[in-house]
């Protein structure tokens, strides 16, 4: 049996080796039970939604059959859609919770399984291990007496039914952003899809509201065209290129969107990536400067000082996490926070729900620029003038086996080095893996991924030498101490 383990946001695997129909109905069997267990007895209501993978509505199909076998009432998606959009679906609909079929950003022969709760955002740690620890008890019935008994797929007494995630989702997000103004601001807007979960959804809504958009690699395509569906500079050539060629009146933008549409990387008119660090400072800004709102700011650990240094100008909260969006999610539900973000590009608002919603990011980033008149390149120049440039890099290190990777990141917190490339260390930072942070405040850190033999090494300077020099060094540390 397929050891079937919850990451930071569900369960991947490749398409015909470990991610097959019966392994996707032994989660959907696990969830079901664990749902039906949360519910005391209920017959609680399951949504099941799906991305534009190979086979997603299938295995959506497949997944919605057992958990209605197991006596959840189910209702599978009509379409493909933006995951945001199935978690919104869940709050609409008040249902216990969704499944989706997707595997994110992860490439093309991957699928997966996300599990969303009755509030809107990802299922806690204690819902998945739960699943976990259900998958090895049906393995363990397998084994037994008739155990060929034990996988069928029983007649159900719940019909399965179907429910329309995108235009309810769509509405909300023009409830929340009205986008005429967006439309008479004469902003050029480029969305790039990576062939995925968003394509033809918010470029319509866009262009309904009198915007000149164009959308890239916007049709079906279950390989992505060889493209990694990932919102990095790595596989942004098409949209930088977009961006910059389209000439005409107003300022220009672009935007691209993950696998699901859970994840957002925004270019400005010079074609230049606007990092997760300046998204999140420039939502800060956007939010209680120009909507007059109020609120604790989330950040994850291996987010830059710019959030820290807006959110101390405007005299907000910071709450600093785990990596993880669960964890931002977790602690903007806490603190009734006004806005949440992550390294890896997700961001929530308060008011919506606790997840990353990349289309209500862009519409709020369109309205920034709307209300102030100015490029998405001035704003991010004018948070730079006052607290300093900012530059940013990451690499992921493989090594030889999980031990090498565990043993470096414990090497260096038991004994980290009294200076950094000459600078003292002024702190270090152990909540997740280990981050130095040098007096003059740059910092690089180690992480172990959750699942693989990687070391994510992440740096934040003032230059992109001195960014590279940090990466440089703890890719040298772990060489030696792995």
């Amino acid at each position: 049996m397929t050891d079937i383990r919850f990451g930071t946001d569900g369960w991947r695997g490749v398409i015909a080796d470990d991610f097959t129909f019966a392994n996707v109905r032994l989660a959907a069997r696990a969830i079901a039970r664990r749902v039906r267990a949360e519910a005391g007895g209920a017959s609680p209501h399951v949504l099941v939604g799906y991305d534009t993978r190979f086979l997603s509505r299938e295995f959506a199909q497949a997944a919605a059959q057992t958990m209605a076998a197991e006596g959840v009432r189910v209702s599978l998606a009509a379409a493909f859609a933006p995951t945001p959009a199935f978690s919104y679906a869940v709050v609409r609909l008040q249902a216990a919770g969704a499944v989706v079929i997707t595997a994110s950003h992860n490439p093309a022969e991957y699928s997966g399984v996300k599990c969303k709760a009755a509030y809107g955002g990802s299922a806690p740690v204690s819902f998945t291990r739960g699943v976990e620890e259900e998958i090895e008890r049906i393995g363990a019935e397998s084994r037994g007496p008739r155990a060929e008994s034990k996988f069928e797929i029983r007649n159900s007494k719940f019909e399965i039914g179907t429910f329309d995630a995108r235009e309810p989702w769509l509405d909300r997000l023009e409830e929340l952003v009205p986008v005429a103004a967006i439309g008479r601001s004469g902003i050029r807007v480029v969305l790039d899809v990576m062939y995925g979960a968003g394509q033809g959804l918010l470029v319509e809504r866009l262009r309904r509201a009198g915007c000149a958009v164009r959308e890239l690699h916007g049709e079906l395509n279950p390989g992505f065209g060889g493209l990694h569906p990932e919102p990095i500079p790595a596989y942004m050539g098409a949209l930088v290129a977009a961006t910059q060629e389209w000439r005409g009146p107003g300022p220009c933008v672009g935007f691209a969107f993950d696998g699901d549409s859970d994840r957002i990387a925004p270019v400005d008119e010079d074609g230049r990536v606007v990092t997760p660090h300046q998204v999140l400072a420039l939502l800060v800004r956007h939010l209680v400067r120009n909507r007059r709102e109020r609120g604790a700011v989330v950040k994850s650990v291996n987010i830059g000082r710019m959030v820290d240094l807006e959110a101390q100008a405007l005299g907000v909260p910071l709450v600093v996490t785990p990596i993880g969006f669960k964890f931002v999610a977790a602690a903007m539900r806490e603190q009734d926070a006004l806005v949440g973000g992550e390294e890896s590009g997700g961001f929530a608002v308060r008011g919506h729900i606790p997840e990353r919603d990349p289309g209500l990011i862009c519409l709020l980033l369109l309205e920034c620029m709307a209300m102030t008149g100015k490029s998405l390149g001035t704003l991010v120049r004018e948070m730079e003038t006052e607290y300093g440039p900012h530059r940013y890099g990451r690499t992921d290190l493989r090594l030889a086996t999980l031990a090498d990777r565990d043993r470096v990141v414990a090497r260096l917190t038991g004994a980290p080095p009294a200076a950094l490339l000459s600078v003292p260390l002024l702190q270090m930072d152990t909540r997740d893996g280990v981050k130095l942070i040098r007096a003059d405040q740059s910092w690089v850190m180690l992480r172990a991924s959750g699942t693989e033999p990687l070391l994510r090494i992440y740096a934040e300077a003032p230059t992109e030498d001195e960014v590279r020099a940090l990466l440089d060094w703890g890719q040298q540390l772990a060489a030696e101490k792995g």
